[in-house]
């Protein structure tokens, strides 16, 4: 490995070392990583191709995403003083009062098929995680084994459907490397649903390693405190007119970061603009709307993405690839060969929070690794392909850093439900790729 790689690979271990130790602040780690990136690229750094200069170690608080989010937390915080919260509320804890378990499973699987439309988006899972926020502490069934799950099962279509652009990713790397047969998209909707539903299994299963405990350390109110009107008499009421402009800012804003990809640049502003909206109307102070837009979870975001640029402009990801490859050599079982790519792709997608980019990392490699055993590559294109929105059990991007900070998880409790659903998800989604493509 190269000086850079090494510096890369010791700054992201510091990373994460100190966010599952809890050493500092929640948000505070990837800053810190920024600054030391700057550091070593200046004590040793002369002769390197790319410079990890003040832009390129802040670059991630220029990302489109993050700004997306962090406007919207601002949108969140509106939203939160509205009646219409106050009545959806009541009609999830009416349903986790009288269910329980059942009540749990039936909202699992409601989350799983509104992802059949919504898709794996931001806004969807924005959506889902604002709404469980917003129930108060009940034991019968504590928000915290809710958070968790829910916000998981917005990536998990119970059938999915909408996988044209899983198919054209798999399509063009096959196509990439010479292969003219392109897999069904029958084939991908197969393969991505095994795994749907060996995550449902999971988190059905896992149900009881689920903690016990407030979603925030200032919510350990009672529901018979919240229902005797404490918190709402100390609450201002919000005029109609302003509840109705801020239903009408939440919602332009969930359906701009939805449709982000048809609409470009100003799907990612329109949560902003919505935020000034809601702040002229005097719905939120600018206090509110600063602490929504720098909170530590926007922190976290942004401060990752450089990390993970430092790991991949210094070829330290691509080398792994090669490495991994090289080693298997001889005849290997094709499921084998695909489930070892997978994880590959979605550790590396999970650590950069670069999903794309990690497809295109290893997913031609995988294709050139099964062609040379003689083993139908598609099975491969398609499964590292799905495999780059498969990860999540480390919080350090997007939607599991927002669980961890919304849910008020130690690394622990994140852990026990995270890494278990994340063995699941890939083991069967190499298998349902391998059973939609037989190799």
């Amino acid at each position: 490995m190269t000086l850079q790689m090494i510096l890369a690979l010791a700054i992201l271990v510091i990373m994460i070392v100190l966010i599952m130790t809890d050493a500092l602040p929640f948000g505070a780690p990837p800053i810190l990583a920024c600054c030391l990136l700057v550091v070593a690229s200046s004590l040793f750094g002369a002769d390197w191709e790319v410079q990890w200069d003040i832009p390129y170690a802040f670059a991630g608080f220029t990302n489109s995403t993050v700004w997306m989010v962090a406007f919207f937390m601002a949108v969140i915080a509106a939203l939160q003083k509205t009646s219409f919260i106050d009545k959806l509320k009541d009609v999830m804890l009416n349903l986790v009062e009288k269910g329980g378990f059942k009540s749990y499973v039936l909202l699992l699987v409601v989350v799983m098929l509104g992802a059949i439309l919504m898709g794996n988006t931001t806004g969807y899972y924005m959506l889902v995680l604002t709404l469980v926020a917003t129930i108060p502490y009940n034991k019968k069934l504590p928000t915290s084994k809710l958070l968790m799950p829910l916000g998981f099962a917005t990536g998990n279509p119970l059938v999915s459907v909408n996988v044209a652009m899983f198919f054209g990713i798999a399509v063009s790397i096959l196509e990439a490397a010479g292969v003219t047969e392109a897999p069904s998209m029958t084939g991908v909707m197969v393969a991505s649903s095994i795994a749907s539903i060996a995550f449902l299994a999971w988190a059905i299963v896992g149900y009881k390693l689920l903690p016990d405990h407030p979603l925030a350390d200032d919510a350990a109110a009672s529901i018979e405190d919240q229902n005797k009107g404490k918190a709402q008499d100390a609450a201002p009421k919000l005029a109609s007119w302003q509840e109705i402009l801020v239903i009408l800012a939440f919602v332009v804003s969930v359906l701009g970061m939805m449709f982000a990809s048809n609409l470009g640049n100003i799907a990612y502003v329109l949560p902003g603009l919505c935020a000034f909206v809601l702040l002229f109307a005097k719905v939120i102070n600018f206090k509110e709307m600063r602490d929504g837009i720098f909170s530590p979870l926007i922190l976290m975001m942004g401060g990752v993405i450089p990390v993970a640029n430092a790991l991949a402009d210094s070829g330290f990801t691509a080398m792994i690839g090669e490495m991994v490859a090289g080693a298997m050599g001889g005849a290997m079982p094709g499921f084998v060969v695909v489930l070892v790519f997978c994880v590959l792709t979605s550790v590396c997608a999970t650590f950069t929070g670069s999903n794309m980019g990690s497809v295109f990392i290893f997913a031609p490699i995988a294709v050139a690794t099964c062609m040379s055993l003689g083993l139908n590559p598609a099975a491969a294109a398609v499964a590292v392909t799905l495999a780059g929105w498969s990860g999540g059990f480390l919080p350090i991007d997007g939607l599991p850093a927002l669980i961890m900070g919304m849910g008020n998880y130690t690394m622990v409790e994140f852990w026990k439900f995270s890494v278990p659903m994340y063995i699941v998800k890939i083991v069967f989604l190499a298998l349902g790729a391998t059973i939609a493509f037989p190799m």
